[in-house]
C-alpha cells in the first residue's frame, strides 16, 4: 500500500483544541466486525468489556519537555528534549532562525547547555549541574502537539497526562488514555476486568509525517519499551480462560507485539521500531481503544492493519459526517480485531 492510500479530508474545526470538560465526557465511535459501527459515549465503555478481559495501560509520564532560550548572539530559541540520555545529555530538536553549531551554548534562564552536535534531525545537548528533570521543573512547558494551535496553559499540566502516568520520559501522551478517571478505572475493578501496565516513552517523532510514497522505505522512529514478566503472565492467563487482550492506546499494541517479535510474547526491555501496516500478523491483541489520528501516519496505518483498512477508513468517514472530535484532545473509537486469513 501507498501512503496516499491513508488520506482523508478532515476539516480543521473538528481538530479539538481543547479537553472535554470531564475525561469521560467523550464520544466513542465502536467498529465491531460483526455488528458494524456504533455511536456511544465513553461513559459506557465498561458496558462493551467482559469479566475475563485484559485491559493494557501505557504508564507512560509526558515530561515538561518545551523550554525557550536563547543563543550566545541573543537570537530566541525553541527546544523539544526528545529523550534524556545518561551524563545530564539530552536528544533535542530545535527550533530557531539558524540552526545551532556545534561547541556553541543555549541560555535556559540561567542555565547553559552545550551544543555536542546532531543525530539526523536531532541535537545532542549536555549541562553541567543538577540535570534537566531539574530545568524542566523550573523551565518546562507541557509539549502540546502541533496541530494544538495555542500555547498551553495551566490545566494541561494535568489533563495532557493519565491519571495512571508514573514513568516519565514521553514527549506526548498515549492519548486513548486521558479518557479514564479515577471513578472510571474503580468501575472497571470492580466489575472484575484485570488491568496490566507496560511502558513507552513516546517521542516527537509520533507527529512527523511519512515523508515517502512507498511504506517499505519509510525508517520508523524509535521509542523505549519495557513489557514485564508480569504483564506477559497476565496475557497468557488472560487468553487461557477465553478472555480478550485490550490494548489501551496504539503505543500500547506496539509495546507487546514488540515483546512478541519472535513469535511469543517475552519479557523485553530496549528501543522498538516497530513499524505495523496491513498484513501485519497480530500475536497478542484483540482489541483496541485509541483515538482519531492523522492522516497517513504511521498510527493510522496501525489502526488499519488491525480492524480493516476499508472498516477503518469507513469509520473516518463516518466521523467527520457525525462531527467527532480528532487527535490528542479529541474523542475515542474501540475496534476489535479483523481476523486474518
Amino acid at each position: 500500500m501507498q501512503t496516499s492510500d491513508f488520506s482523508y479530508s478532515l476539516p480543521g474545526e473538528l481538530i479539538a483544541q481543547y479537553p472535554a470538560e470531564r475525561r469521560r465526557d467523550s464520544r466513542l465511535l465502536v467498529l465491531d466486525q460483526a455488528s458494524g459501527l456504533t455511536d456511544s459515549c465513553f461513559a459506557d465503555f465498561p458496558q462493551l468489556l467482559r469479566e475475563n478481559d485484559l485491559l493494557v495501560f501505557n504508564d507512560t509520564k509526558v515530561m515538561a519537555a518545551r523550554m525557550f532560550g536563547r543563543k550566545e548572539s541573543g537570537g530566541k530559541i525553541e527546544i523539544l528534549l526528545e529523550r534524556l540520555l545518561p551524563d545530564n545529555r539530552a536528544l533535542a530538536q530545535i527550533r530557531a532562525s539558524k540552526s545551532p553549531r556545534a561547541g556553541s551554548r543555549i541560555a535556559v534562564g540561567e542555565t547553559w547547555l552545550e551544543v555536542e552536535g546532531r543525530e539526523g534531525d536531532m541535537f545532542i545537548l549536555s549541562l553541567e549541574g543538577p540535570g534537566f528533570m531539574d530545568l524542566m521543573a523550573e523551565h518546562g512547558h507541557m509539549p502540546l502537539p502541533p496541530y494544538i494551535q495555542r500555547d498551553d496553559e495551566h490545566f494541561d499540566e494535568s489533563r495532557y497526562q493519565t491519571v495512571y502516568a508514573r514513568q516519565e520520559g514521553s514527549v506526548a501522551a498515549p492519548t486513548a488514555g486521558l479518557h479514564f478517571d479515577r471513578r472510571l478505572l474503580s468501575e472497571l475493578q470492580k466489575q472484575g476486568v484485570d488491568t496490566a501496565r507496560v511502558t513507552l516513552h513516546v517521542g516527537a517523532g509520533t507527529f512527523q509525517p511519512v515523508r515517502v510514497e512507498n511504506l517499505a522505505e519509510h525508517v520508523m522512529h524509535a521509542e523505549w519499551v519495557h513489557v514485564s514478566a508480569e504483564v506477559c503472565e497476565k496475557v497468557a492467563r488472560t487468553h487461557a480462560r477465553g478472555g480478550r487482550v485490550i490494548a489501551v492506546g496504539t503505543t500500547s499494541v506496539r509495546s507487546l507485539e514488540s515483546a512478541a517479535a519472535n513469535g511469543e510474547l517475552a519479557p523485553y526491555e530496549g528501543d522498538t521500531r516497530l513499524f505495523i501496516t496491513p498484513g501485519y500478523q497480530f500475536k497478542v491483541v484483540d482489541a483496541l481503544l485509541t483515538n482519531f489520528h492523522l492522516p497517513e501516519s504511521t498510527l493510522l496505518m496501525l489502526v488499519c492493519a488491525f480492524a480493516g483498512y476499508d472498516e477503518v477508513m469507513a469509520a473516518y468517514r463516518h466521523a467527520v459526517q457525525q462531527k467527532y472530535r480528532f487527535f490528542s484532545y479529541g474523542d475515542a473509537m474501540f475496534l476489535s480485531r479483523k481476523q486474518q486469513a
